[in-house]
């Protein structure tokens, strides 16, 4: 496979024309006249890069952005104390100057070399990233061939939103370091980007071309302006009278809209995510960046038909939801939960995966999120799965939308020992639309017309428009005063 050096990538990616170093020469480690000197040289003459790293800036989409990339042919891309110096510098540079950056690794780690000072840079880099992390701003990861060791352990693996190469070698010890110490090769298949993204550890394998597209989409989101948005006229919120039994029939409807619906007909800009970035994937839960009207989110979303066609939400799906609510948090993005689910996953794995926990600590999460939040009932709200994602500045419900402690069928068997009483039962417990906004649960109702799966379209807009205009009026509120809002809204909730 042909695969871009270090140039030729960030031509691909960045607006053409636009590139400008950062460089300088590099500090030379060797001592003249040592080996090493004779190999750093003979680099420099073969490859016409004087390090393994290149940083500077460029525009992505007219945006200006900074980048570090490394160059596999110089040295297998290996850091030493001089690539780590260029690349801590870039980074530090991003940072003061509020530029998002975009990283590409490809490397196969230290540089031997140079020993255990070389192996300890890999901290200093890394606290450069969360510095910049911790400054708020993007940083995007484009994991190219082969990359391993300590690089993928340190500043490879630290990106908001992180995409692979395809085919390419990602592992944390390269597979014929592994043979010759352990006799026997390292087995096929696992230290390959489709394998990462089966696993949930990176967000998308595609080629250089399509990284381009994906990162000008992702910081249109990370990057959108959160003060100063227009909001517009406040959404109709007037339905008619809703029967329980029937919210629930019709919320169950295979052609019902879902979250992937609301997304493909109701926002712009949208980049997925995938898994929770440490080995785990749930097809249950949708994560997202997205744009609804101006205004920017962290989408968090239950995929009802994906759970029913692969599996209920478990633990995994939870543990994404909660990727999703650091990113909105260490971005300042407002963040969007949708709630869509017939109940967790009811299996020994999802016990001793720590489903109860996990439920508790999105709560957590949520209650005390320093972002702006806003919840939407979209259909099915049973149990637990759904009340993770609820605690919210504000609250939205589909007409049809509800929220049960178990679905009715199940509050039936309790109380009766048959499901025979579910349309009684729902009726009584108040899971409806209409009864939540009475007991403040709820605060807008957006309407269908007269079922969402009739009109998708013009429904999935509408919602859209309303989570705009929620979202917009949370942004100008002070960050405390919309948290201490939300502490009493759930305290006085009952009362």
């Amino acid at each position: 496979m042909n695969r871009p050096d270090a140039r030729t990538l960030i031509g691909a990616v960045l607006d053409p024309g636009t590139w400008r170093s950062w460089d300088t020469p590099p500090a030379d480690p060797a001592e003249p006249g040592s080996d090493y000197a004779e190999e750093l040289a003979a680099a420099r003459a073969k490859t016409g890069y004087d390090e393994s790293v290149i940083s500077g800036e460029g525009l992505l989409g007219g945006r200006r952005v900074a980048v570090v990339a490394c160059e596999f042919s110089f040295l297998a891309g290996s850091i030493g104390v001089a690539a780590a110096e260029r690349l801590t510098a870039a980074v530090e540079r991003a940072t003061a100057e509020g530029l998002p950056l975009l990283a590409a690794p490809a490397s196969g780690g230290t540089r031997m070399q140079e020993g255990a000072l070389a192996f300890t840079q890999m901290v200093k880099i890394t606290a450069a990233v969360a510095a910049h992390r911790a400054a708020g701003l993007p940083y995007v990861v484009y994991l190219r061939h082969p990359t391993t060791g300590g690089v993928l352990a340190s500043w490879g693996s630290l990106g908001h939103v992180t995409a692979a190469e395809p085919g390419a070698l990602i592992g944390f010890l390269g597979p014929r370091v592994f043979e010759s110490l352990h006799g026997y090769p390292f087995p096929e298949g696992v230290q390959v980007a489709e394998n990462l993204f089966a696993h949930g550890l990176v967000d998308a394998v595609v080629s250089a071309e399509d990284a381009r597209a994906i990162a000008i989409r992702a910081l249109a989101v990370l990057c959108a302006p959160r003060q100063g948005l227009r909001r517009g006229p406040e959404p109709d919120g007037q339905v008619q009278r809703v029967d329980a039994w029937d919210a629930i029939t019709r919320s169950r409807r295979d052609d019902r809209p879902g979250v992937r619906a609301l997304l493909k007909l109701g926002a712009a800009d949208v980049t997925p995510l995938n898994g929770t970035g440490e080995g785990e994937n749930d097809p249950g839960l949708l994560l997202a960046l997205a744009r609804f009207g101006a205004a920017p989110a962290v989408v968090l979303g239950q995929d009802r038909r994906r759970q029913r066609a692969e599996a209920p939400l478990g633990p995994a799906g939870l543990r994404t939801a909660r990727r999703g609510m650091r990113l909105a948090s260490e971005l300042g993005l407002p963040l969007v939960t949708v709630i869509d689910t017939a109940g967790a996953a009811l299996s020994k794995a999802a016990e001793e995966g720590g489903l109860a926990a996990e439920i508790a600590r999105c709560l957590a999460d949520l209650v005390m999120l320093d972002a702006p939040t806003v919840c939407l009932l979209l259909g099915e709200g049973a149990g637990g799965a759904a009340l993770a994602l609820l605690p919210a500045d504000r609250v939205l419900a589909a007409q049809h939308g509800w929220l049960s402690p178990l679905p009715p069928e199940g509050a039936s068997a309790i109380l009766y020992r048959s499901v025979d009483f579910a349309p009684e039962i729902a009726a009584a417990q108040g899971v409806k639309s209409t009864d939540l906004k009475r007991d403040g649960v709820v605060d807008r109702i957006v309407p269908e017309f007269p079922d969402a799966a009739y009109e998708p379209e013009a429904f999935c807009r509408r919602v859209a428009a309303a989570l705009e205009y929620e979202i917009t009026g949370l942004l100008g509120q002070a960050p405390a005063d919309r948290l201490a809002a939300r502490l009493s809204r759930y305290r006085t909730l009952g009362r």
